[in-house]
């Protein structure tokens, strides 16, 4: 006991070191700008050719004035430079001098667009690629434009490149309202391989526009901002932004920037922010010969535009406002290399941007509730230790927790930290389809409490898996232990990586930290107390989870113009309440209502019927009828649930939409309620609501290990006799509980993954992989009577399969995996049992039409 101890207090120390490590700066600048060593033409040009291939840096091209600048011609430049560690070289040269070109990275290289020089613009296509054996610039022709083009710009999403605007001649009358794309991915197929003309552009003609690409909370998107166009004889100077949206074909009008930025440079960062980095607002446009040199130069202030909120702010003050050049992403930063600084002039600088976390100070307070909550956990654990006497108790409790208990731990099981997480930030970026598939768990609790939970209390299993033997075979028992073994595994890591990645945002733990803690902490009250330890600790954590998030929602709507009428009208404007998609497509584009109704159903039903995780706590209450109570108990707590952490989502999407300056650029789309949390709630409260998303998340890893350690134990060690005593056993679960904690927490430091745009998302496509098979295997014993062993351990070998092909090669969404494991193991196990012969088998009590009979039978 002594070592017990000392070991929780060396976690205690670690976590209290990691904190205190992690403490973040008080710095809240939303950039960071920093020189490199300037390329090497000493004026520096406009127009360059900017991009990077692999590791290197390119600049090519452009266009200056010699000095002194107003006495002299525009000299054009064929110049290739290139940066890879600190020294620029010289590699060689474009085809001709070149300015003003589109240029887009890629992983072949860069392509560069279009162009002019002193007498023509152009309509040729090349790419520079870096040889990096030779170190010298190959230059490749590619397909060219329908027609002239400078002064545009172009994005990239995927193989697809998209140019947006630009000039056909020198004169802006010559503007146009074009959109034209390129698929790489067509490189071998020459009628393919050409730029293909977008007739629907609905915004005037415009050239200096900012052509960029990120995703807008449903889809990859491209946004096209600014720019300028002659209006017969004056000059307009753009503030609108378009959305273009390449999986609908759609167009939509966006917020107008603050101010007209033609010719800045514009990047995507992170996955929802645009960043202008300067920009000319054509306020002195008509002045340029009277001030010449006494020209102030463009506005030093970087403007950031969330996609997601379609909100504009301040991205704060610049040293240098350089235009007509173009921003790229290179190894960890933002790069704006050269350009024009004011008409006529130059500059040679290359500036690195690096866009800044929000400093972050969790404070003592907050650290003595997420620590004390820890720690009371983990004494739960330390109580119950005492009372396992057997296998039954660290199992099943005994029999004896109370209805009320095992329904809290059910739901708190079910929910998990993805539900504090992943369905706000799901919410805050789509709106409520989803929320419809939530809303079939109370249809399903017909099902368990009819159907799944008299066959299980009949047979009075340990393991849910012991029914798949009586009503087919050893083999069948065994693939479904194995498969559900697997699965949790899986979920374990899949949950903590994502929990981890999101409390980064929240705390001064990096989500390597969040996830040792949250699984040494697991491991430790799971191992010592069972399944009472961990229902218990589920109970208190649905509270702490359910209250956290009431407080959320008050805080949130005190914090949006306008309260709960602001709240509600933004997100009306925005259709956030949408509850359907009217369409039949199956894939990612857009999640149809039948796909939300059909994919919800298959995964409860999978879940409530064949889920030892859930099927475990029917086998913890006195009685049947108490096990029914706690499925309806867990049914009940699902509605307000779902309205509250659907809710939470559209507050905060009010909330930072009224606050658009308090949006982190570093945080992803699934940090921002734990955002919220660090940096809006009051002292004490964050600490709560962090140790209730380290709830969520431990209920659901700590019922991975008790149920894990259940199958193992039951299934697999038991019929080996692998013990000689029921202490044995006991002794077997609680060392089965430990390795499995530790696979599930060094699996999921493996899958931490920060480019992951929607946990919520990757979470049901792990549910779908494993639990699809399992649910058509319950399917096939519960509805037939015709099913066999050698057919149904066939139909969940195949079914196993085809999802692994679902998901390796279509694009079909994650919500529908468990639909169509449920059907093809059944269908296929179905097909084969009729044509395979089995043993005969009592099916007494084991289908729904023989659990009829039996009944019938009993009450006569």
């Amino acid at each position: 006991m002594i070592c017990k101890h000392r070991f929780i207090c060396s976690i205690v120390f670690s976590l209290v070191f990691a904190i205190q490590s992690g403490t973040g700066s008080a710095d809240d600048a939303m950039l960071r700008w920093s020189e490199l060593p300037s390329i090497p033409d000493s004026l520096g040009v406009a127009g360059p050719i900017v991009g990077v291939h692999g590791d290197t840096l390119i600049v090519a091209g452009g266009a200056n004035f010699p000095k002194p600048v107003w006495d002299n011609d525009k000299a054009w430049h064929d110049q290739i430079y290139v940066l890879r560690e600190d020294a620029w070289q010289t590699v060689g040269t474009l085809p001709r001098p070149l300015a003003y070109a589109a240029a887009v990275s890629t992983p072949d290289g860069v392509v560069c667009i279009g162009g002019n020089d002193a007498t023509k613009t152009y309509s040729d296509v090349f790419l520079l690629q870096y040889q990096e054996q030779t170190g010298e610039i190959a230059i490749l022709p590619y397909p060219a434009l329908p027609s002239p083009c400078v002064y545009g710009a172009a994005t990239r999403i995927g193989d697809v490149i998209y140019l947006v605007g630009g000039q056909s001649g020198s004169a802006l009358d010559t503007a146009m309202n074009n959109m034209w794309s390129l698929d790489l991915s067509q490189r071998e197929n020459a009628d393919q391989f050409v730029w293909r003309e977008h007739t629907d552009v609905p915004f005037p003609s415009r050239a200096f526009n900012l052509t960029l690409a990120q995703h807008d909370g449903y889809h990859d998107a491209i946004y096209v901002i600014s720019g300028r166009r002659q209006s017969g004889e004056e000059v307009d100077f753009l503030t609108d932004t378009w959305k273009y949206v390449p999986a609908t074909k759609t167009w939509e009008s966006c917020a107008a920037v603050p101010r007209c930025v033609m010719a800045a440079p514009g990047v995507a960062f992170g996955q929802s922010h645009l960043f202008v980095l300067g920009g000319a607002d054509g306020s002195l446009f008509d002045q340029t010969d009277q001030l010449r040199d006494e020209h102030p130069g463009f506005p030093k202030q970087a403007l950031a535009y969330h996609t997601i909120t379609d909100t504009w702010t301040s991205a704060g003050e610049i040293p240098a406002n350089q235009v007509t050049t173009v921003a790229v992403k290179w190894k960890d930063r933002l790069i704006v290399a050269s350009g024009e600084v004011r008409p006529r002039v130059r500059s040679p600088k290359v500036w690195s941007i690096k866009p800044l976390a929000k400093s972050l100070d969790f404070g003592a307070i907050n650290y003595g509730v997420l620590i004390g909550y820890l720690l009371s956990m983990v004494g739960i654990g330390v109580y119950f230790a005492k009372r396992n006497k057997s296998t039954d108790d660290y199992f099943r409790g005994g029999k004896s927790v109370p209805w009320w208990a095992a329904g809290c731990s059910i739901f708190a099981t079910m929910l998990s930290s993805l539900t504090f997480t992943g369905v706000p930030s799901k919410s805050f970026a789509q709106d409520w389809v989803y929320a419809v598939g939530n809303m079939t768990i109370p249809l399903v609790a017909v099902i368990a409490v009819f159907v799944a939970l008299p066959f299980y209390r009949r047979i009075d299993a340990t393991s849910a898996y012991e029914y798949l033997e009586l009503r087919f075979n050893r083999a069948v028992r065994l693939f479904g232990s194995a498969s559900f073994t697997l699965f949790h595994v899986f979920r374990m890591a899949v949950v903590m990586s994502l929990t981890g990645l999101a409390l980064a945002a929240a705390t001064p733990l990096s989500p390597s930290q969040s996830v040792v803690m949250m699984g040494v902490l697991s491991i430790l009250y799971c191992t010592m107390g069972g399944i009472e330890a961990v229902i218990w600790t589920d109970t208190v954590q649905t509270v702490v989870l359910l209250g956290g998030a009431v407080i959320a929602v008050v805080l949130l709507v005190s914090g949006v113009d306008g309260g709960s009428e602001g709240l509600l009208q933004a997100a009306s404007e925005h259709d956030k309440f949408a509850l359907a998609n009217w369409n039949w497509d199956a894939t990612n584009t857009q999640i149809a209502l039948w796909v939300i109704i059909a994919g919800g159903i298959a995964q409860n039903v999978s879940s409530y019927t064949a889920d030892q995780a859930v099927v475990q706590r029917y086998m913890t209450t006195p009685s049947q009828k108490l096990a029914a109570r706690a499925i309806w108990t867990n049914a009940v707590l699902t509605i307000p649930a779902t309205l509250l952490f659907f809710g939470i989502g559209t507050a905060l999407f009010a909330f930072y939409r009224s606050n658009p300056e308090k949006l982190d650029p570093t945080a992803t789309t699934d940090q921002i309620f734990p955002l919220f949390i660090a940096h809006e709630m009051p002292i004490g409260l964050a600490g709560l609501i962090v140790a209730g998303v380290f709830a969520a998340a431990q209920s659901t890893v700590s019922t991975s290990m008790n149920s894990t350690a259940t199958t193992v134990v039951t299934d697999f060690l038991r019929p080996l006799n692998f013990c000689r005593s029921d202490r044995g056993y006991l002794r077997a679960a609680r060392w089965a509980t430990f390795l499995i904690g530790i696979a599930g927490t060094t699996i999921a430091l493996l899958f931490i993954n920060p480019d992951i745009k929607s946990l919520f998302d990757q979470f049901i496509k792990v549910i779908g992989l494993f639990m699809g098979v399992l649910g058509g295997l319950f399917v096939l014993g519960a509805l037939t009577s015709r099913g066999n062993g050698p057919g149904a351990f066939l139909g969940g070998l195949v079914g196993a399969g085809v999802m692994y092909t679902v998901w390796k090669d279509t694009s079909v969404n994650g919500y529908l995996y468990t639909a169509i494991g449920i059907a093809t193991c059944f269908v296929v196990g179905y097909s084969l049992s009729l044509v395979i012969p089995a043993a005969p088998k009592d099916l007494t009590g084991l289908t729904v039409y023989t659990l009829r009979s039996e009944r019938q039978s009993s009450s006569s």
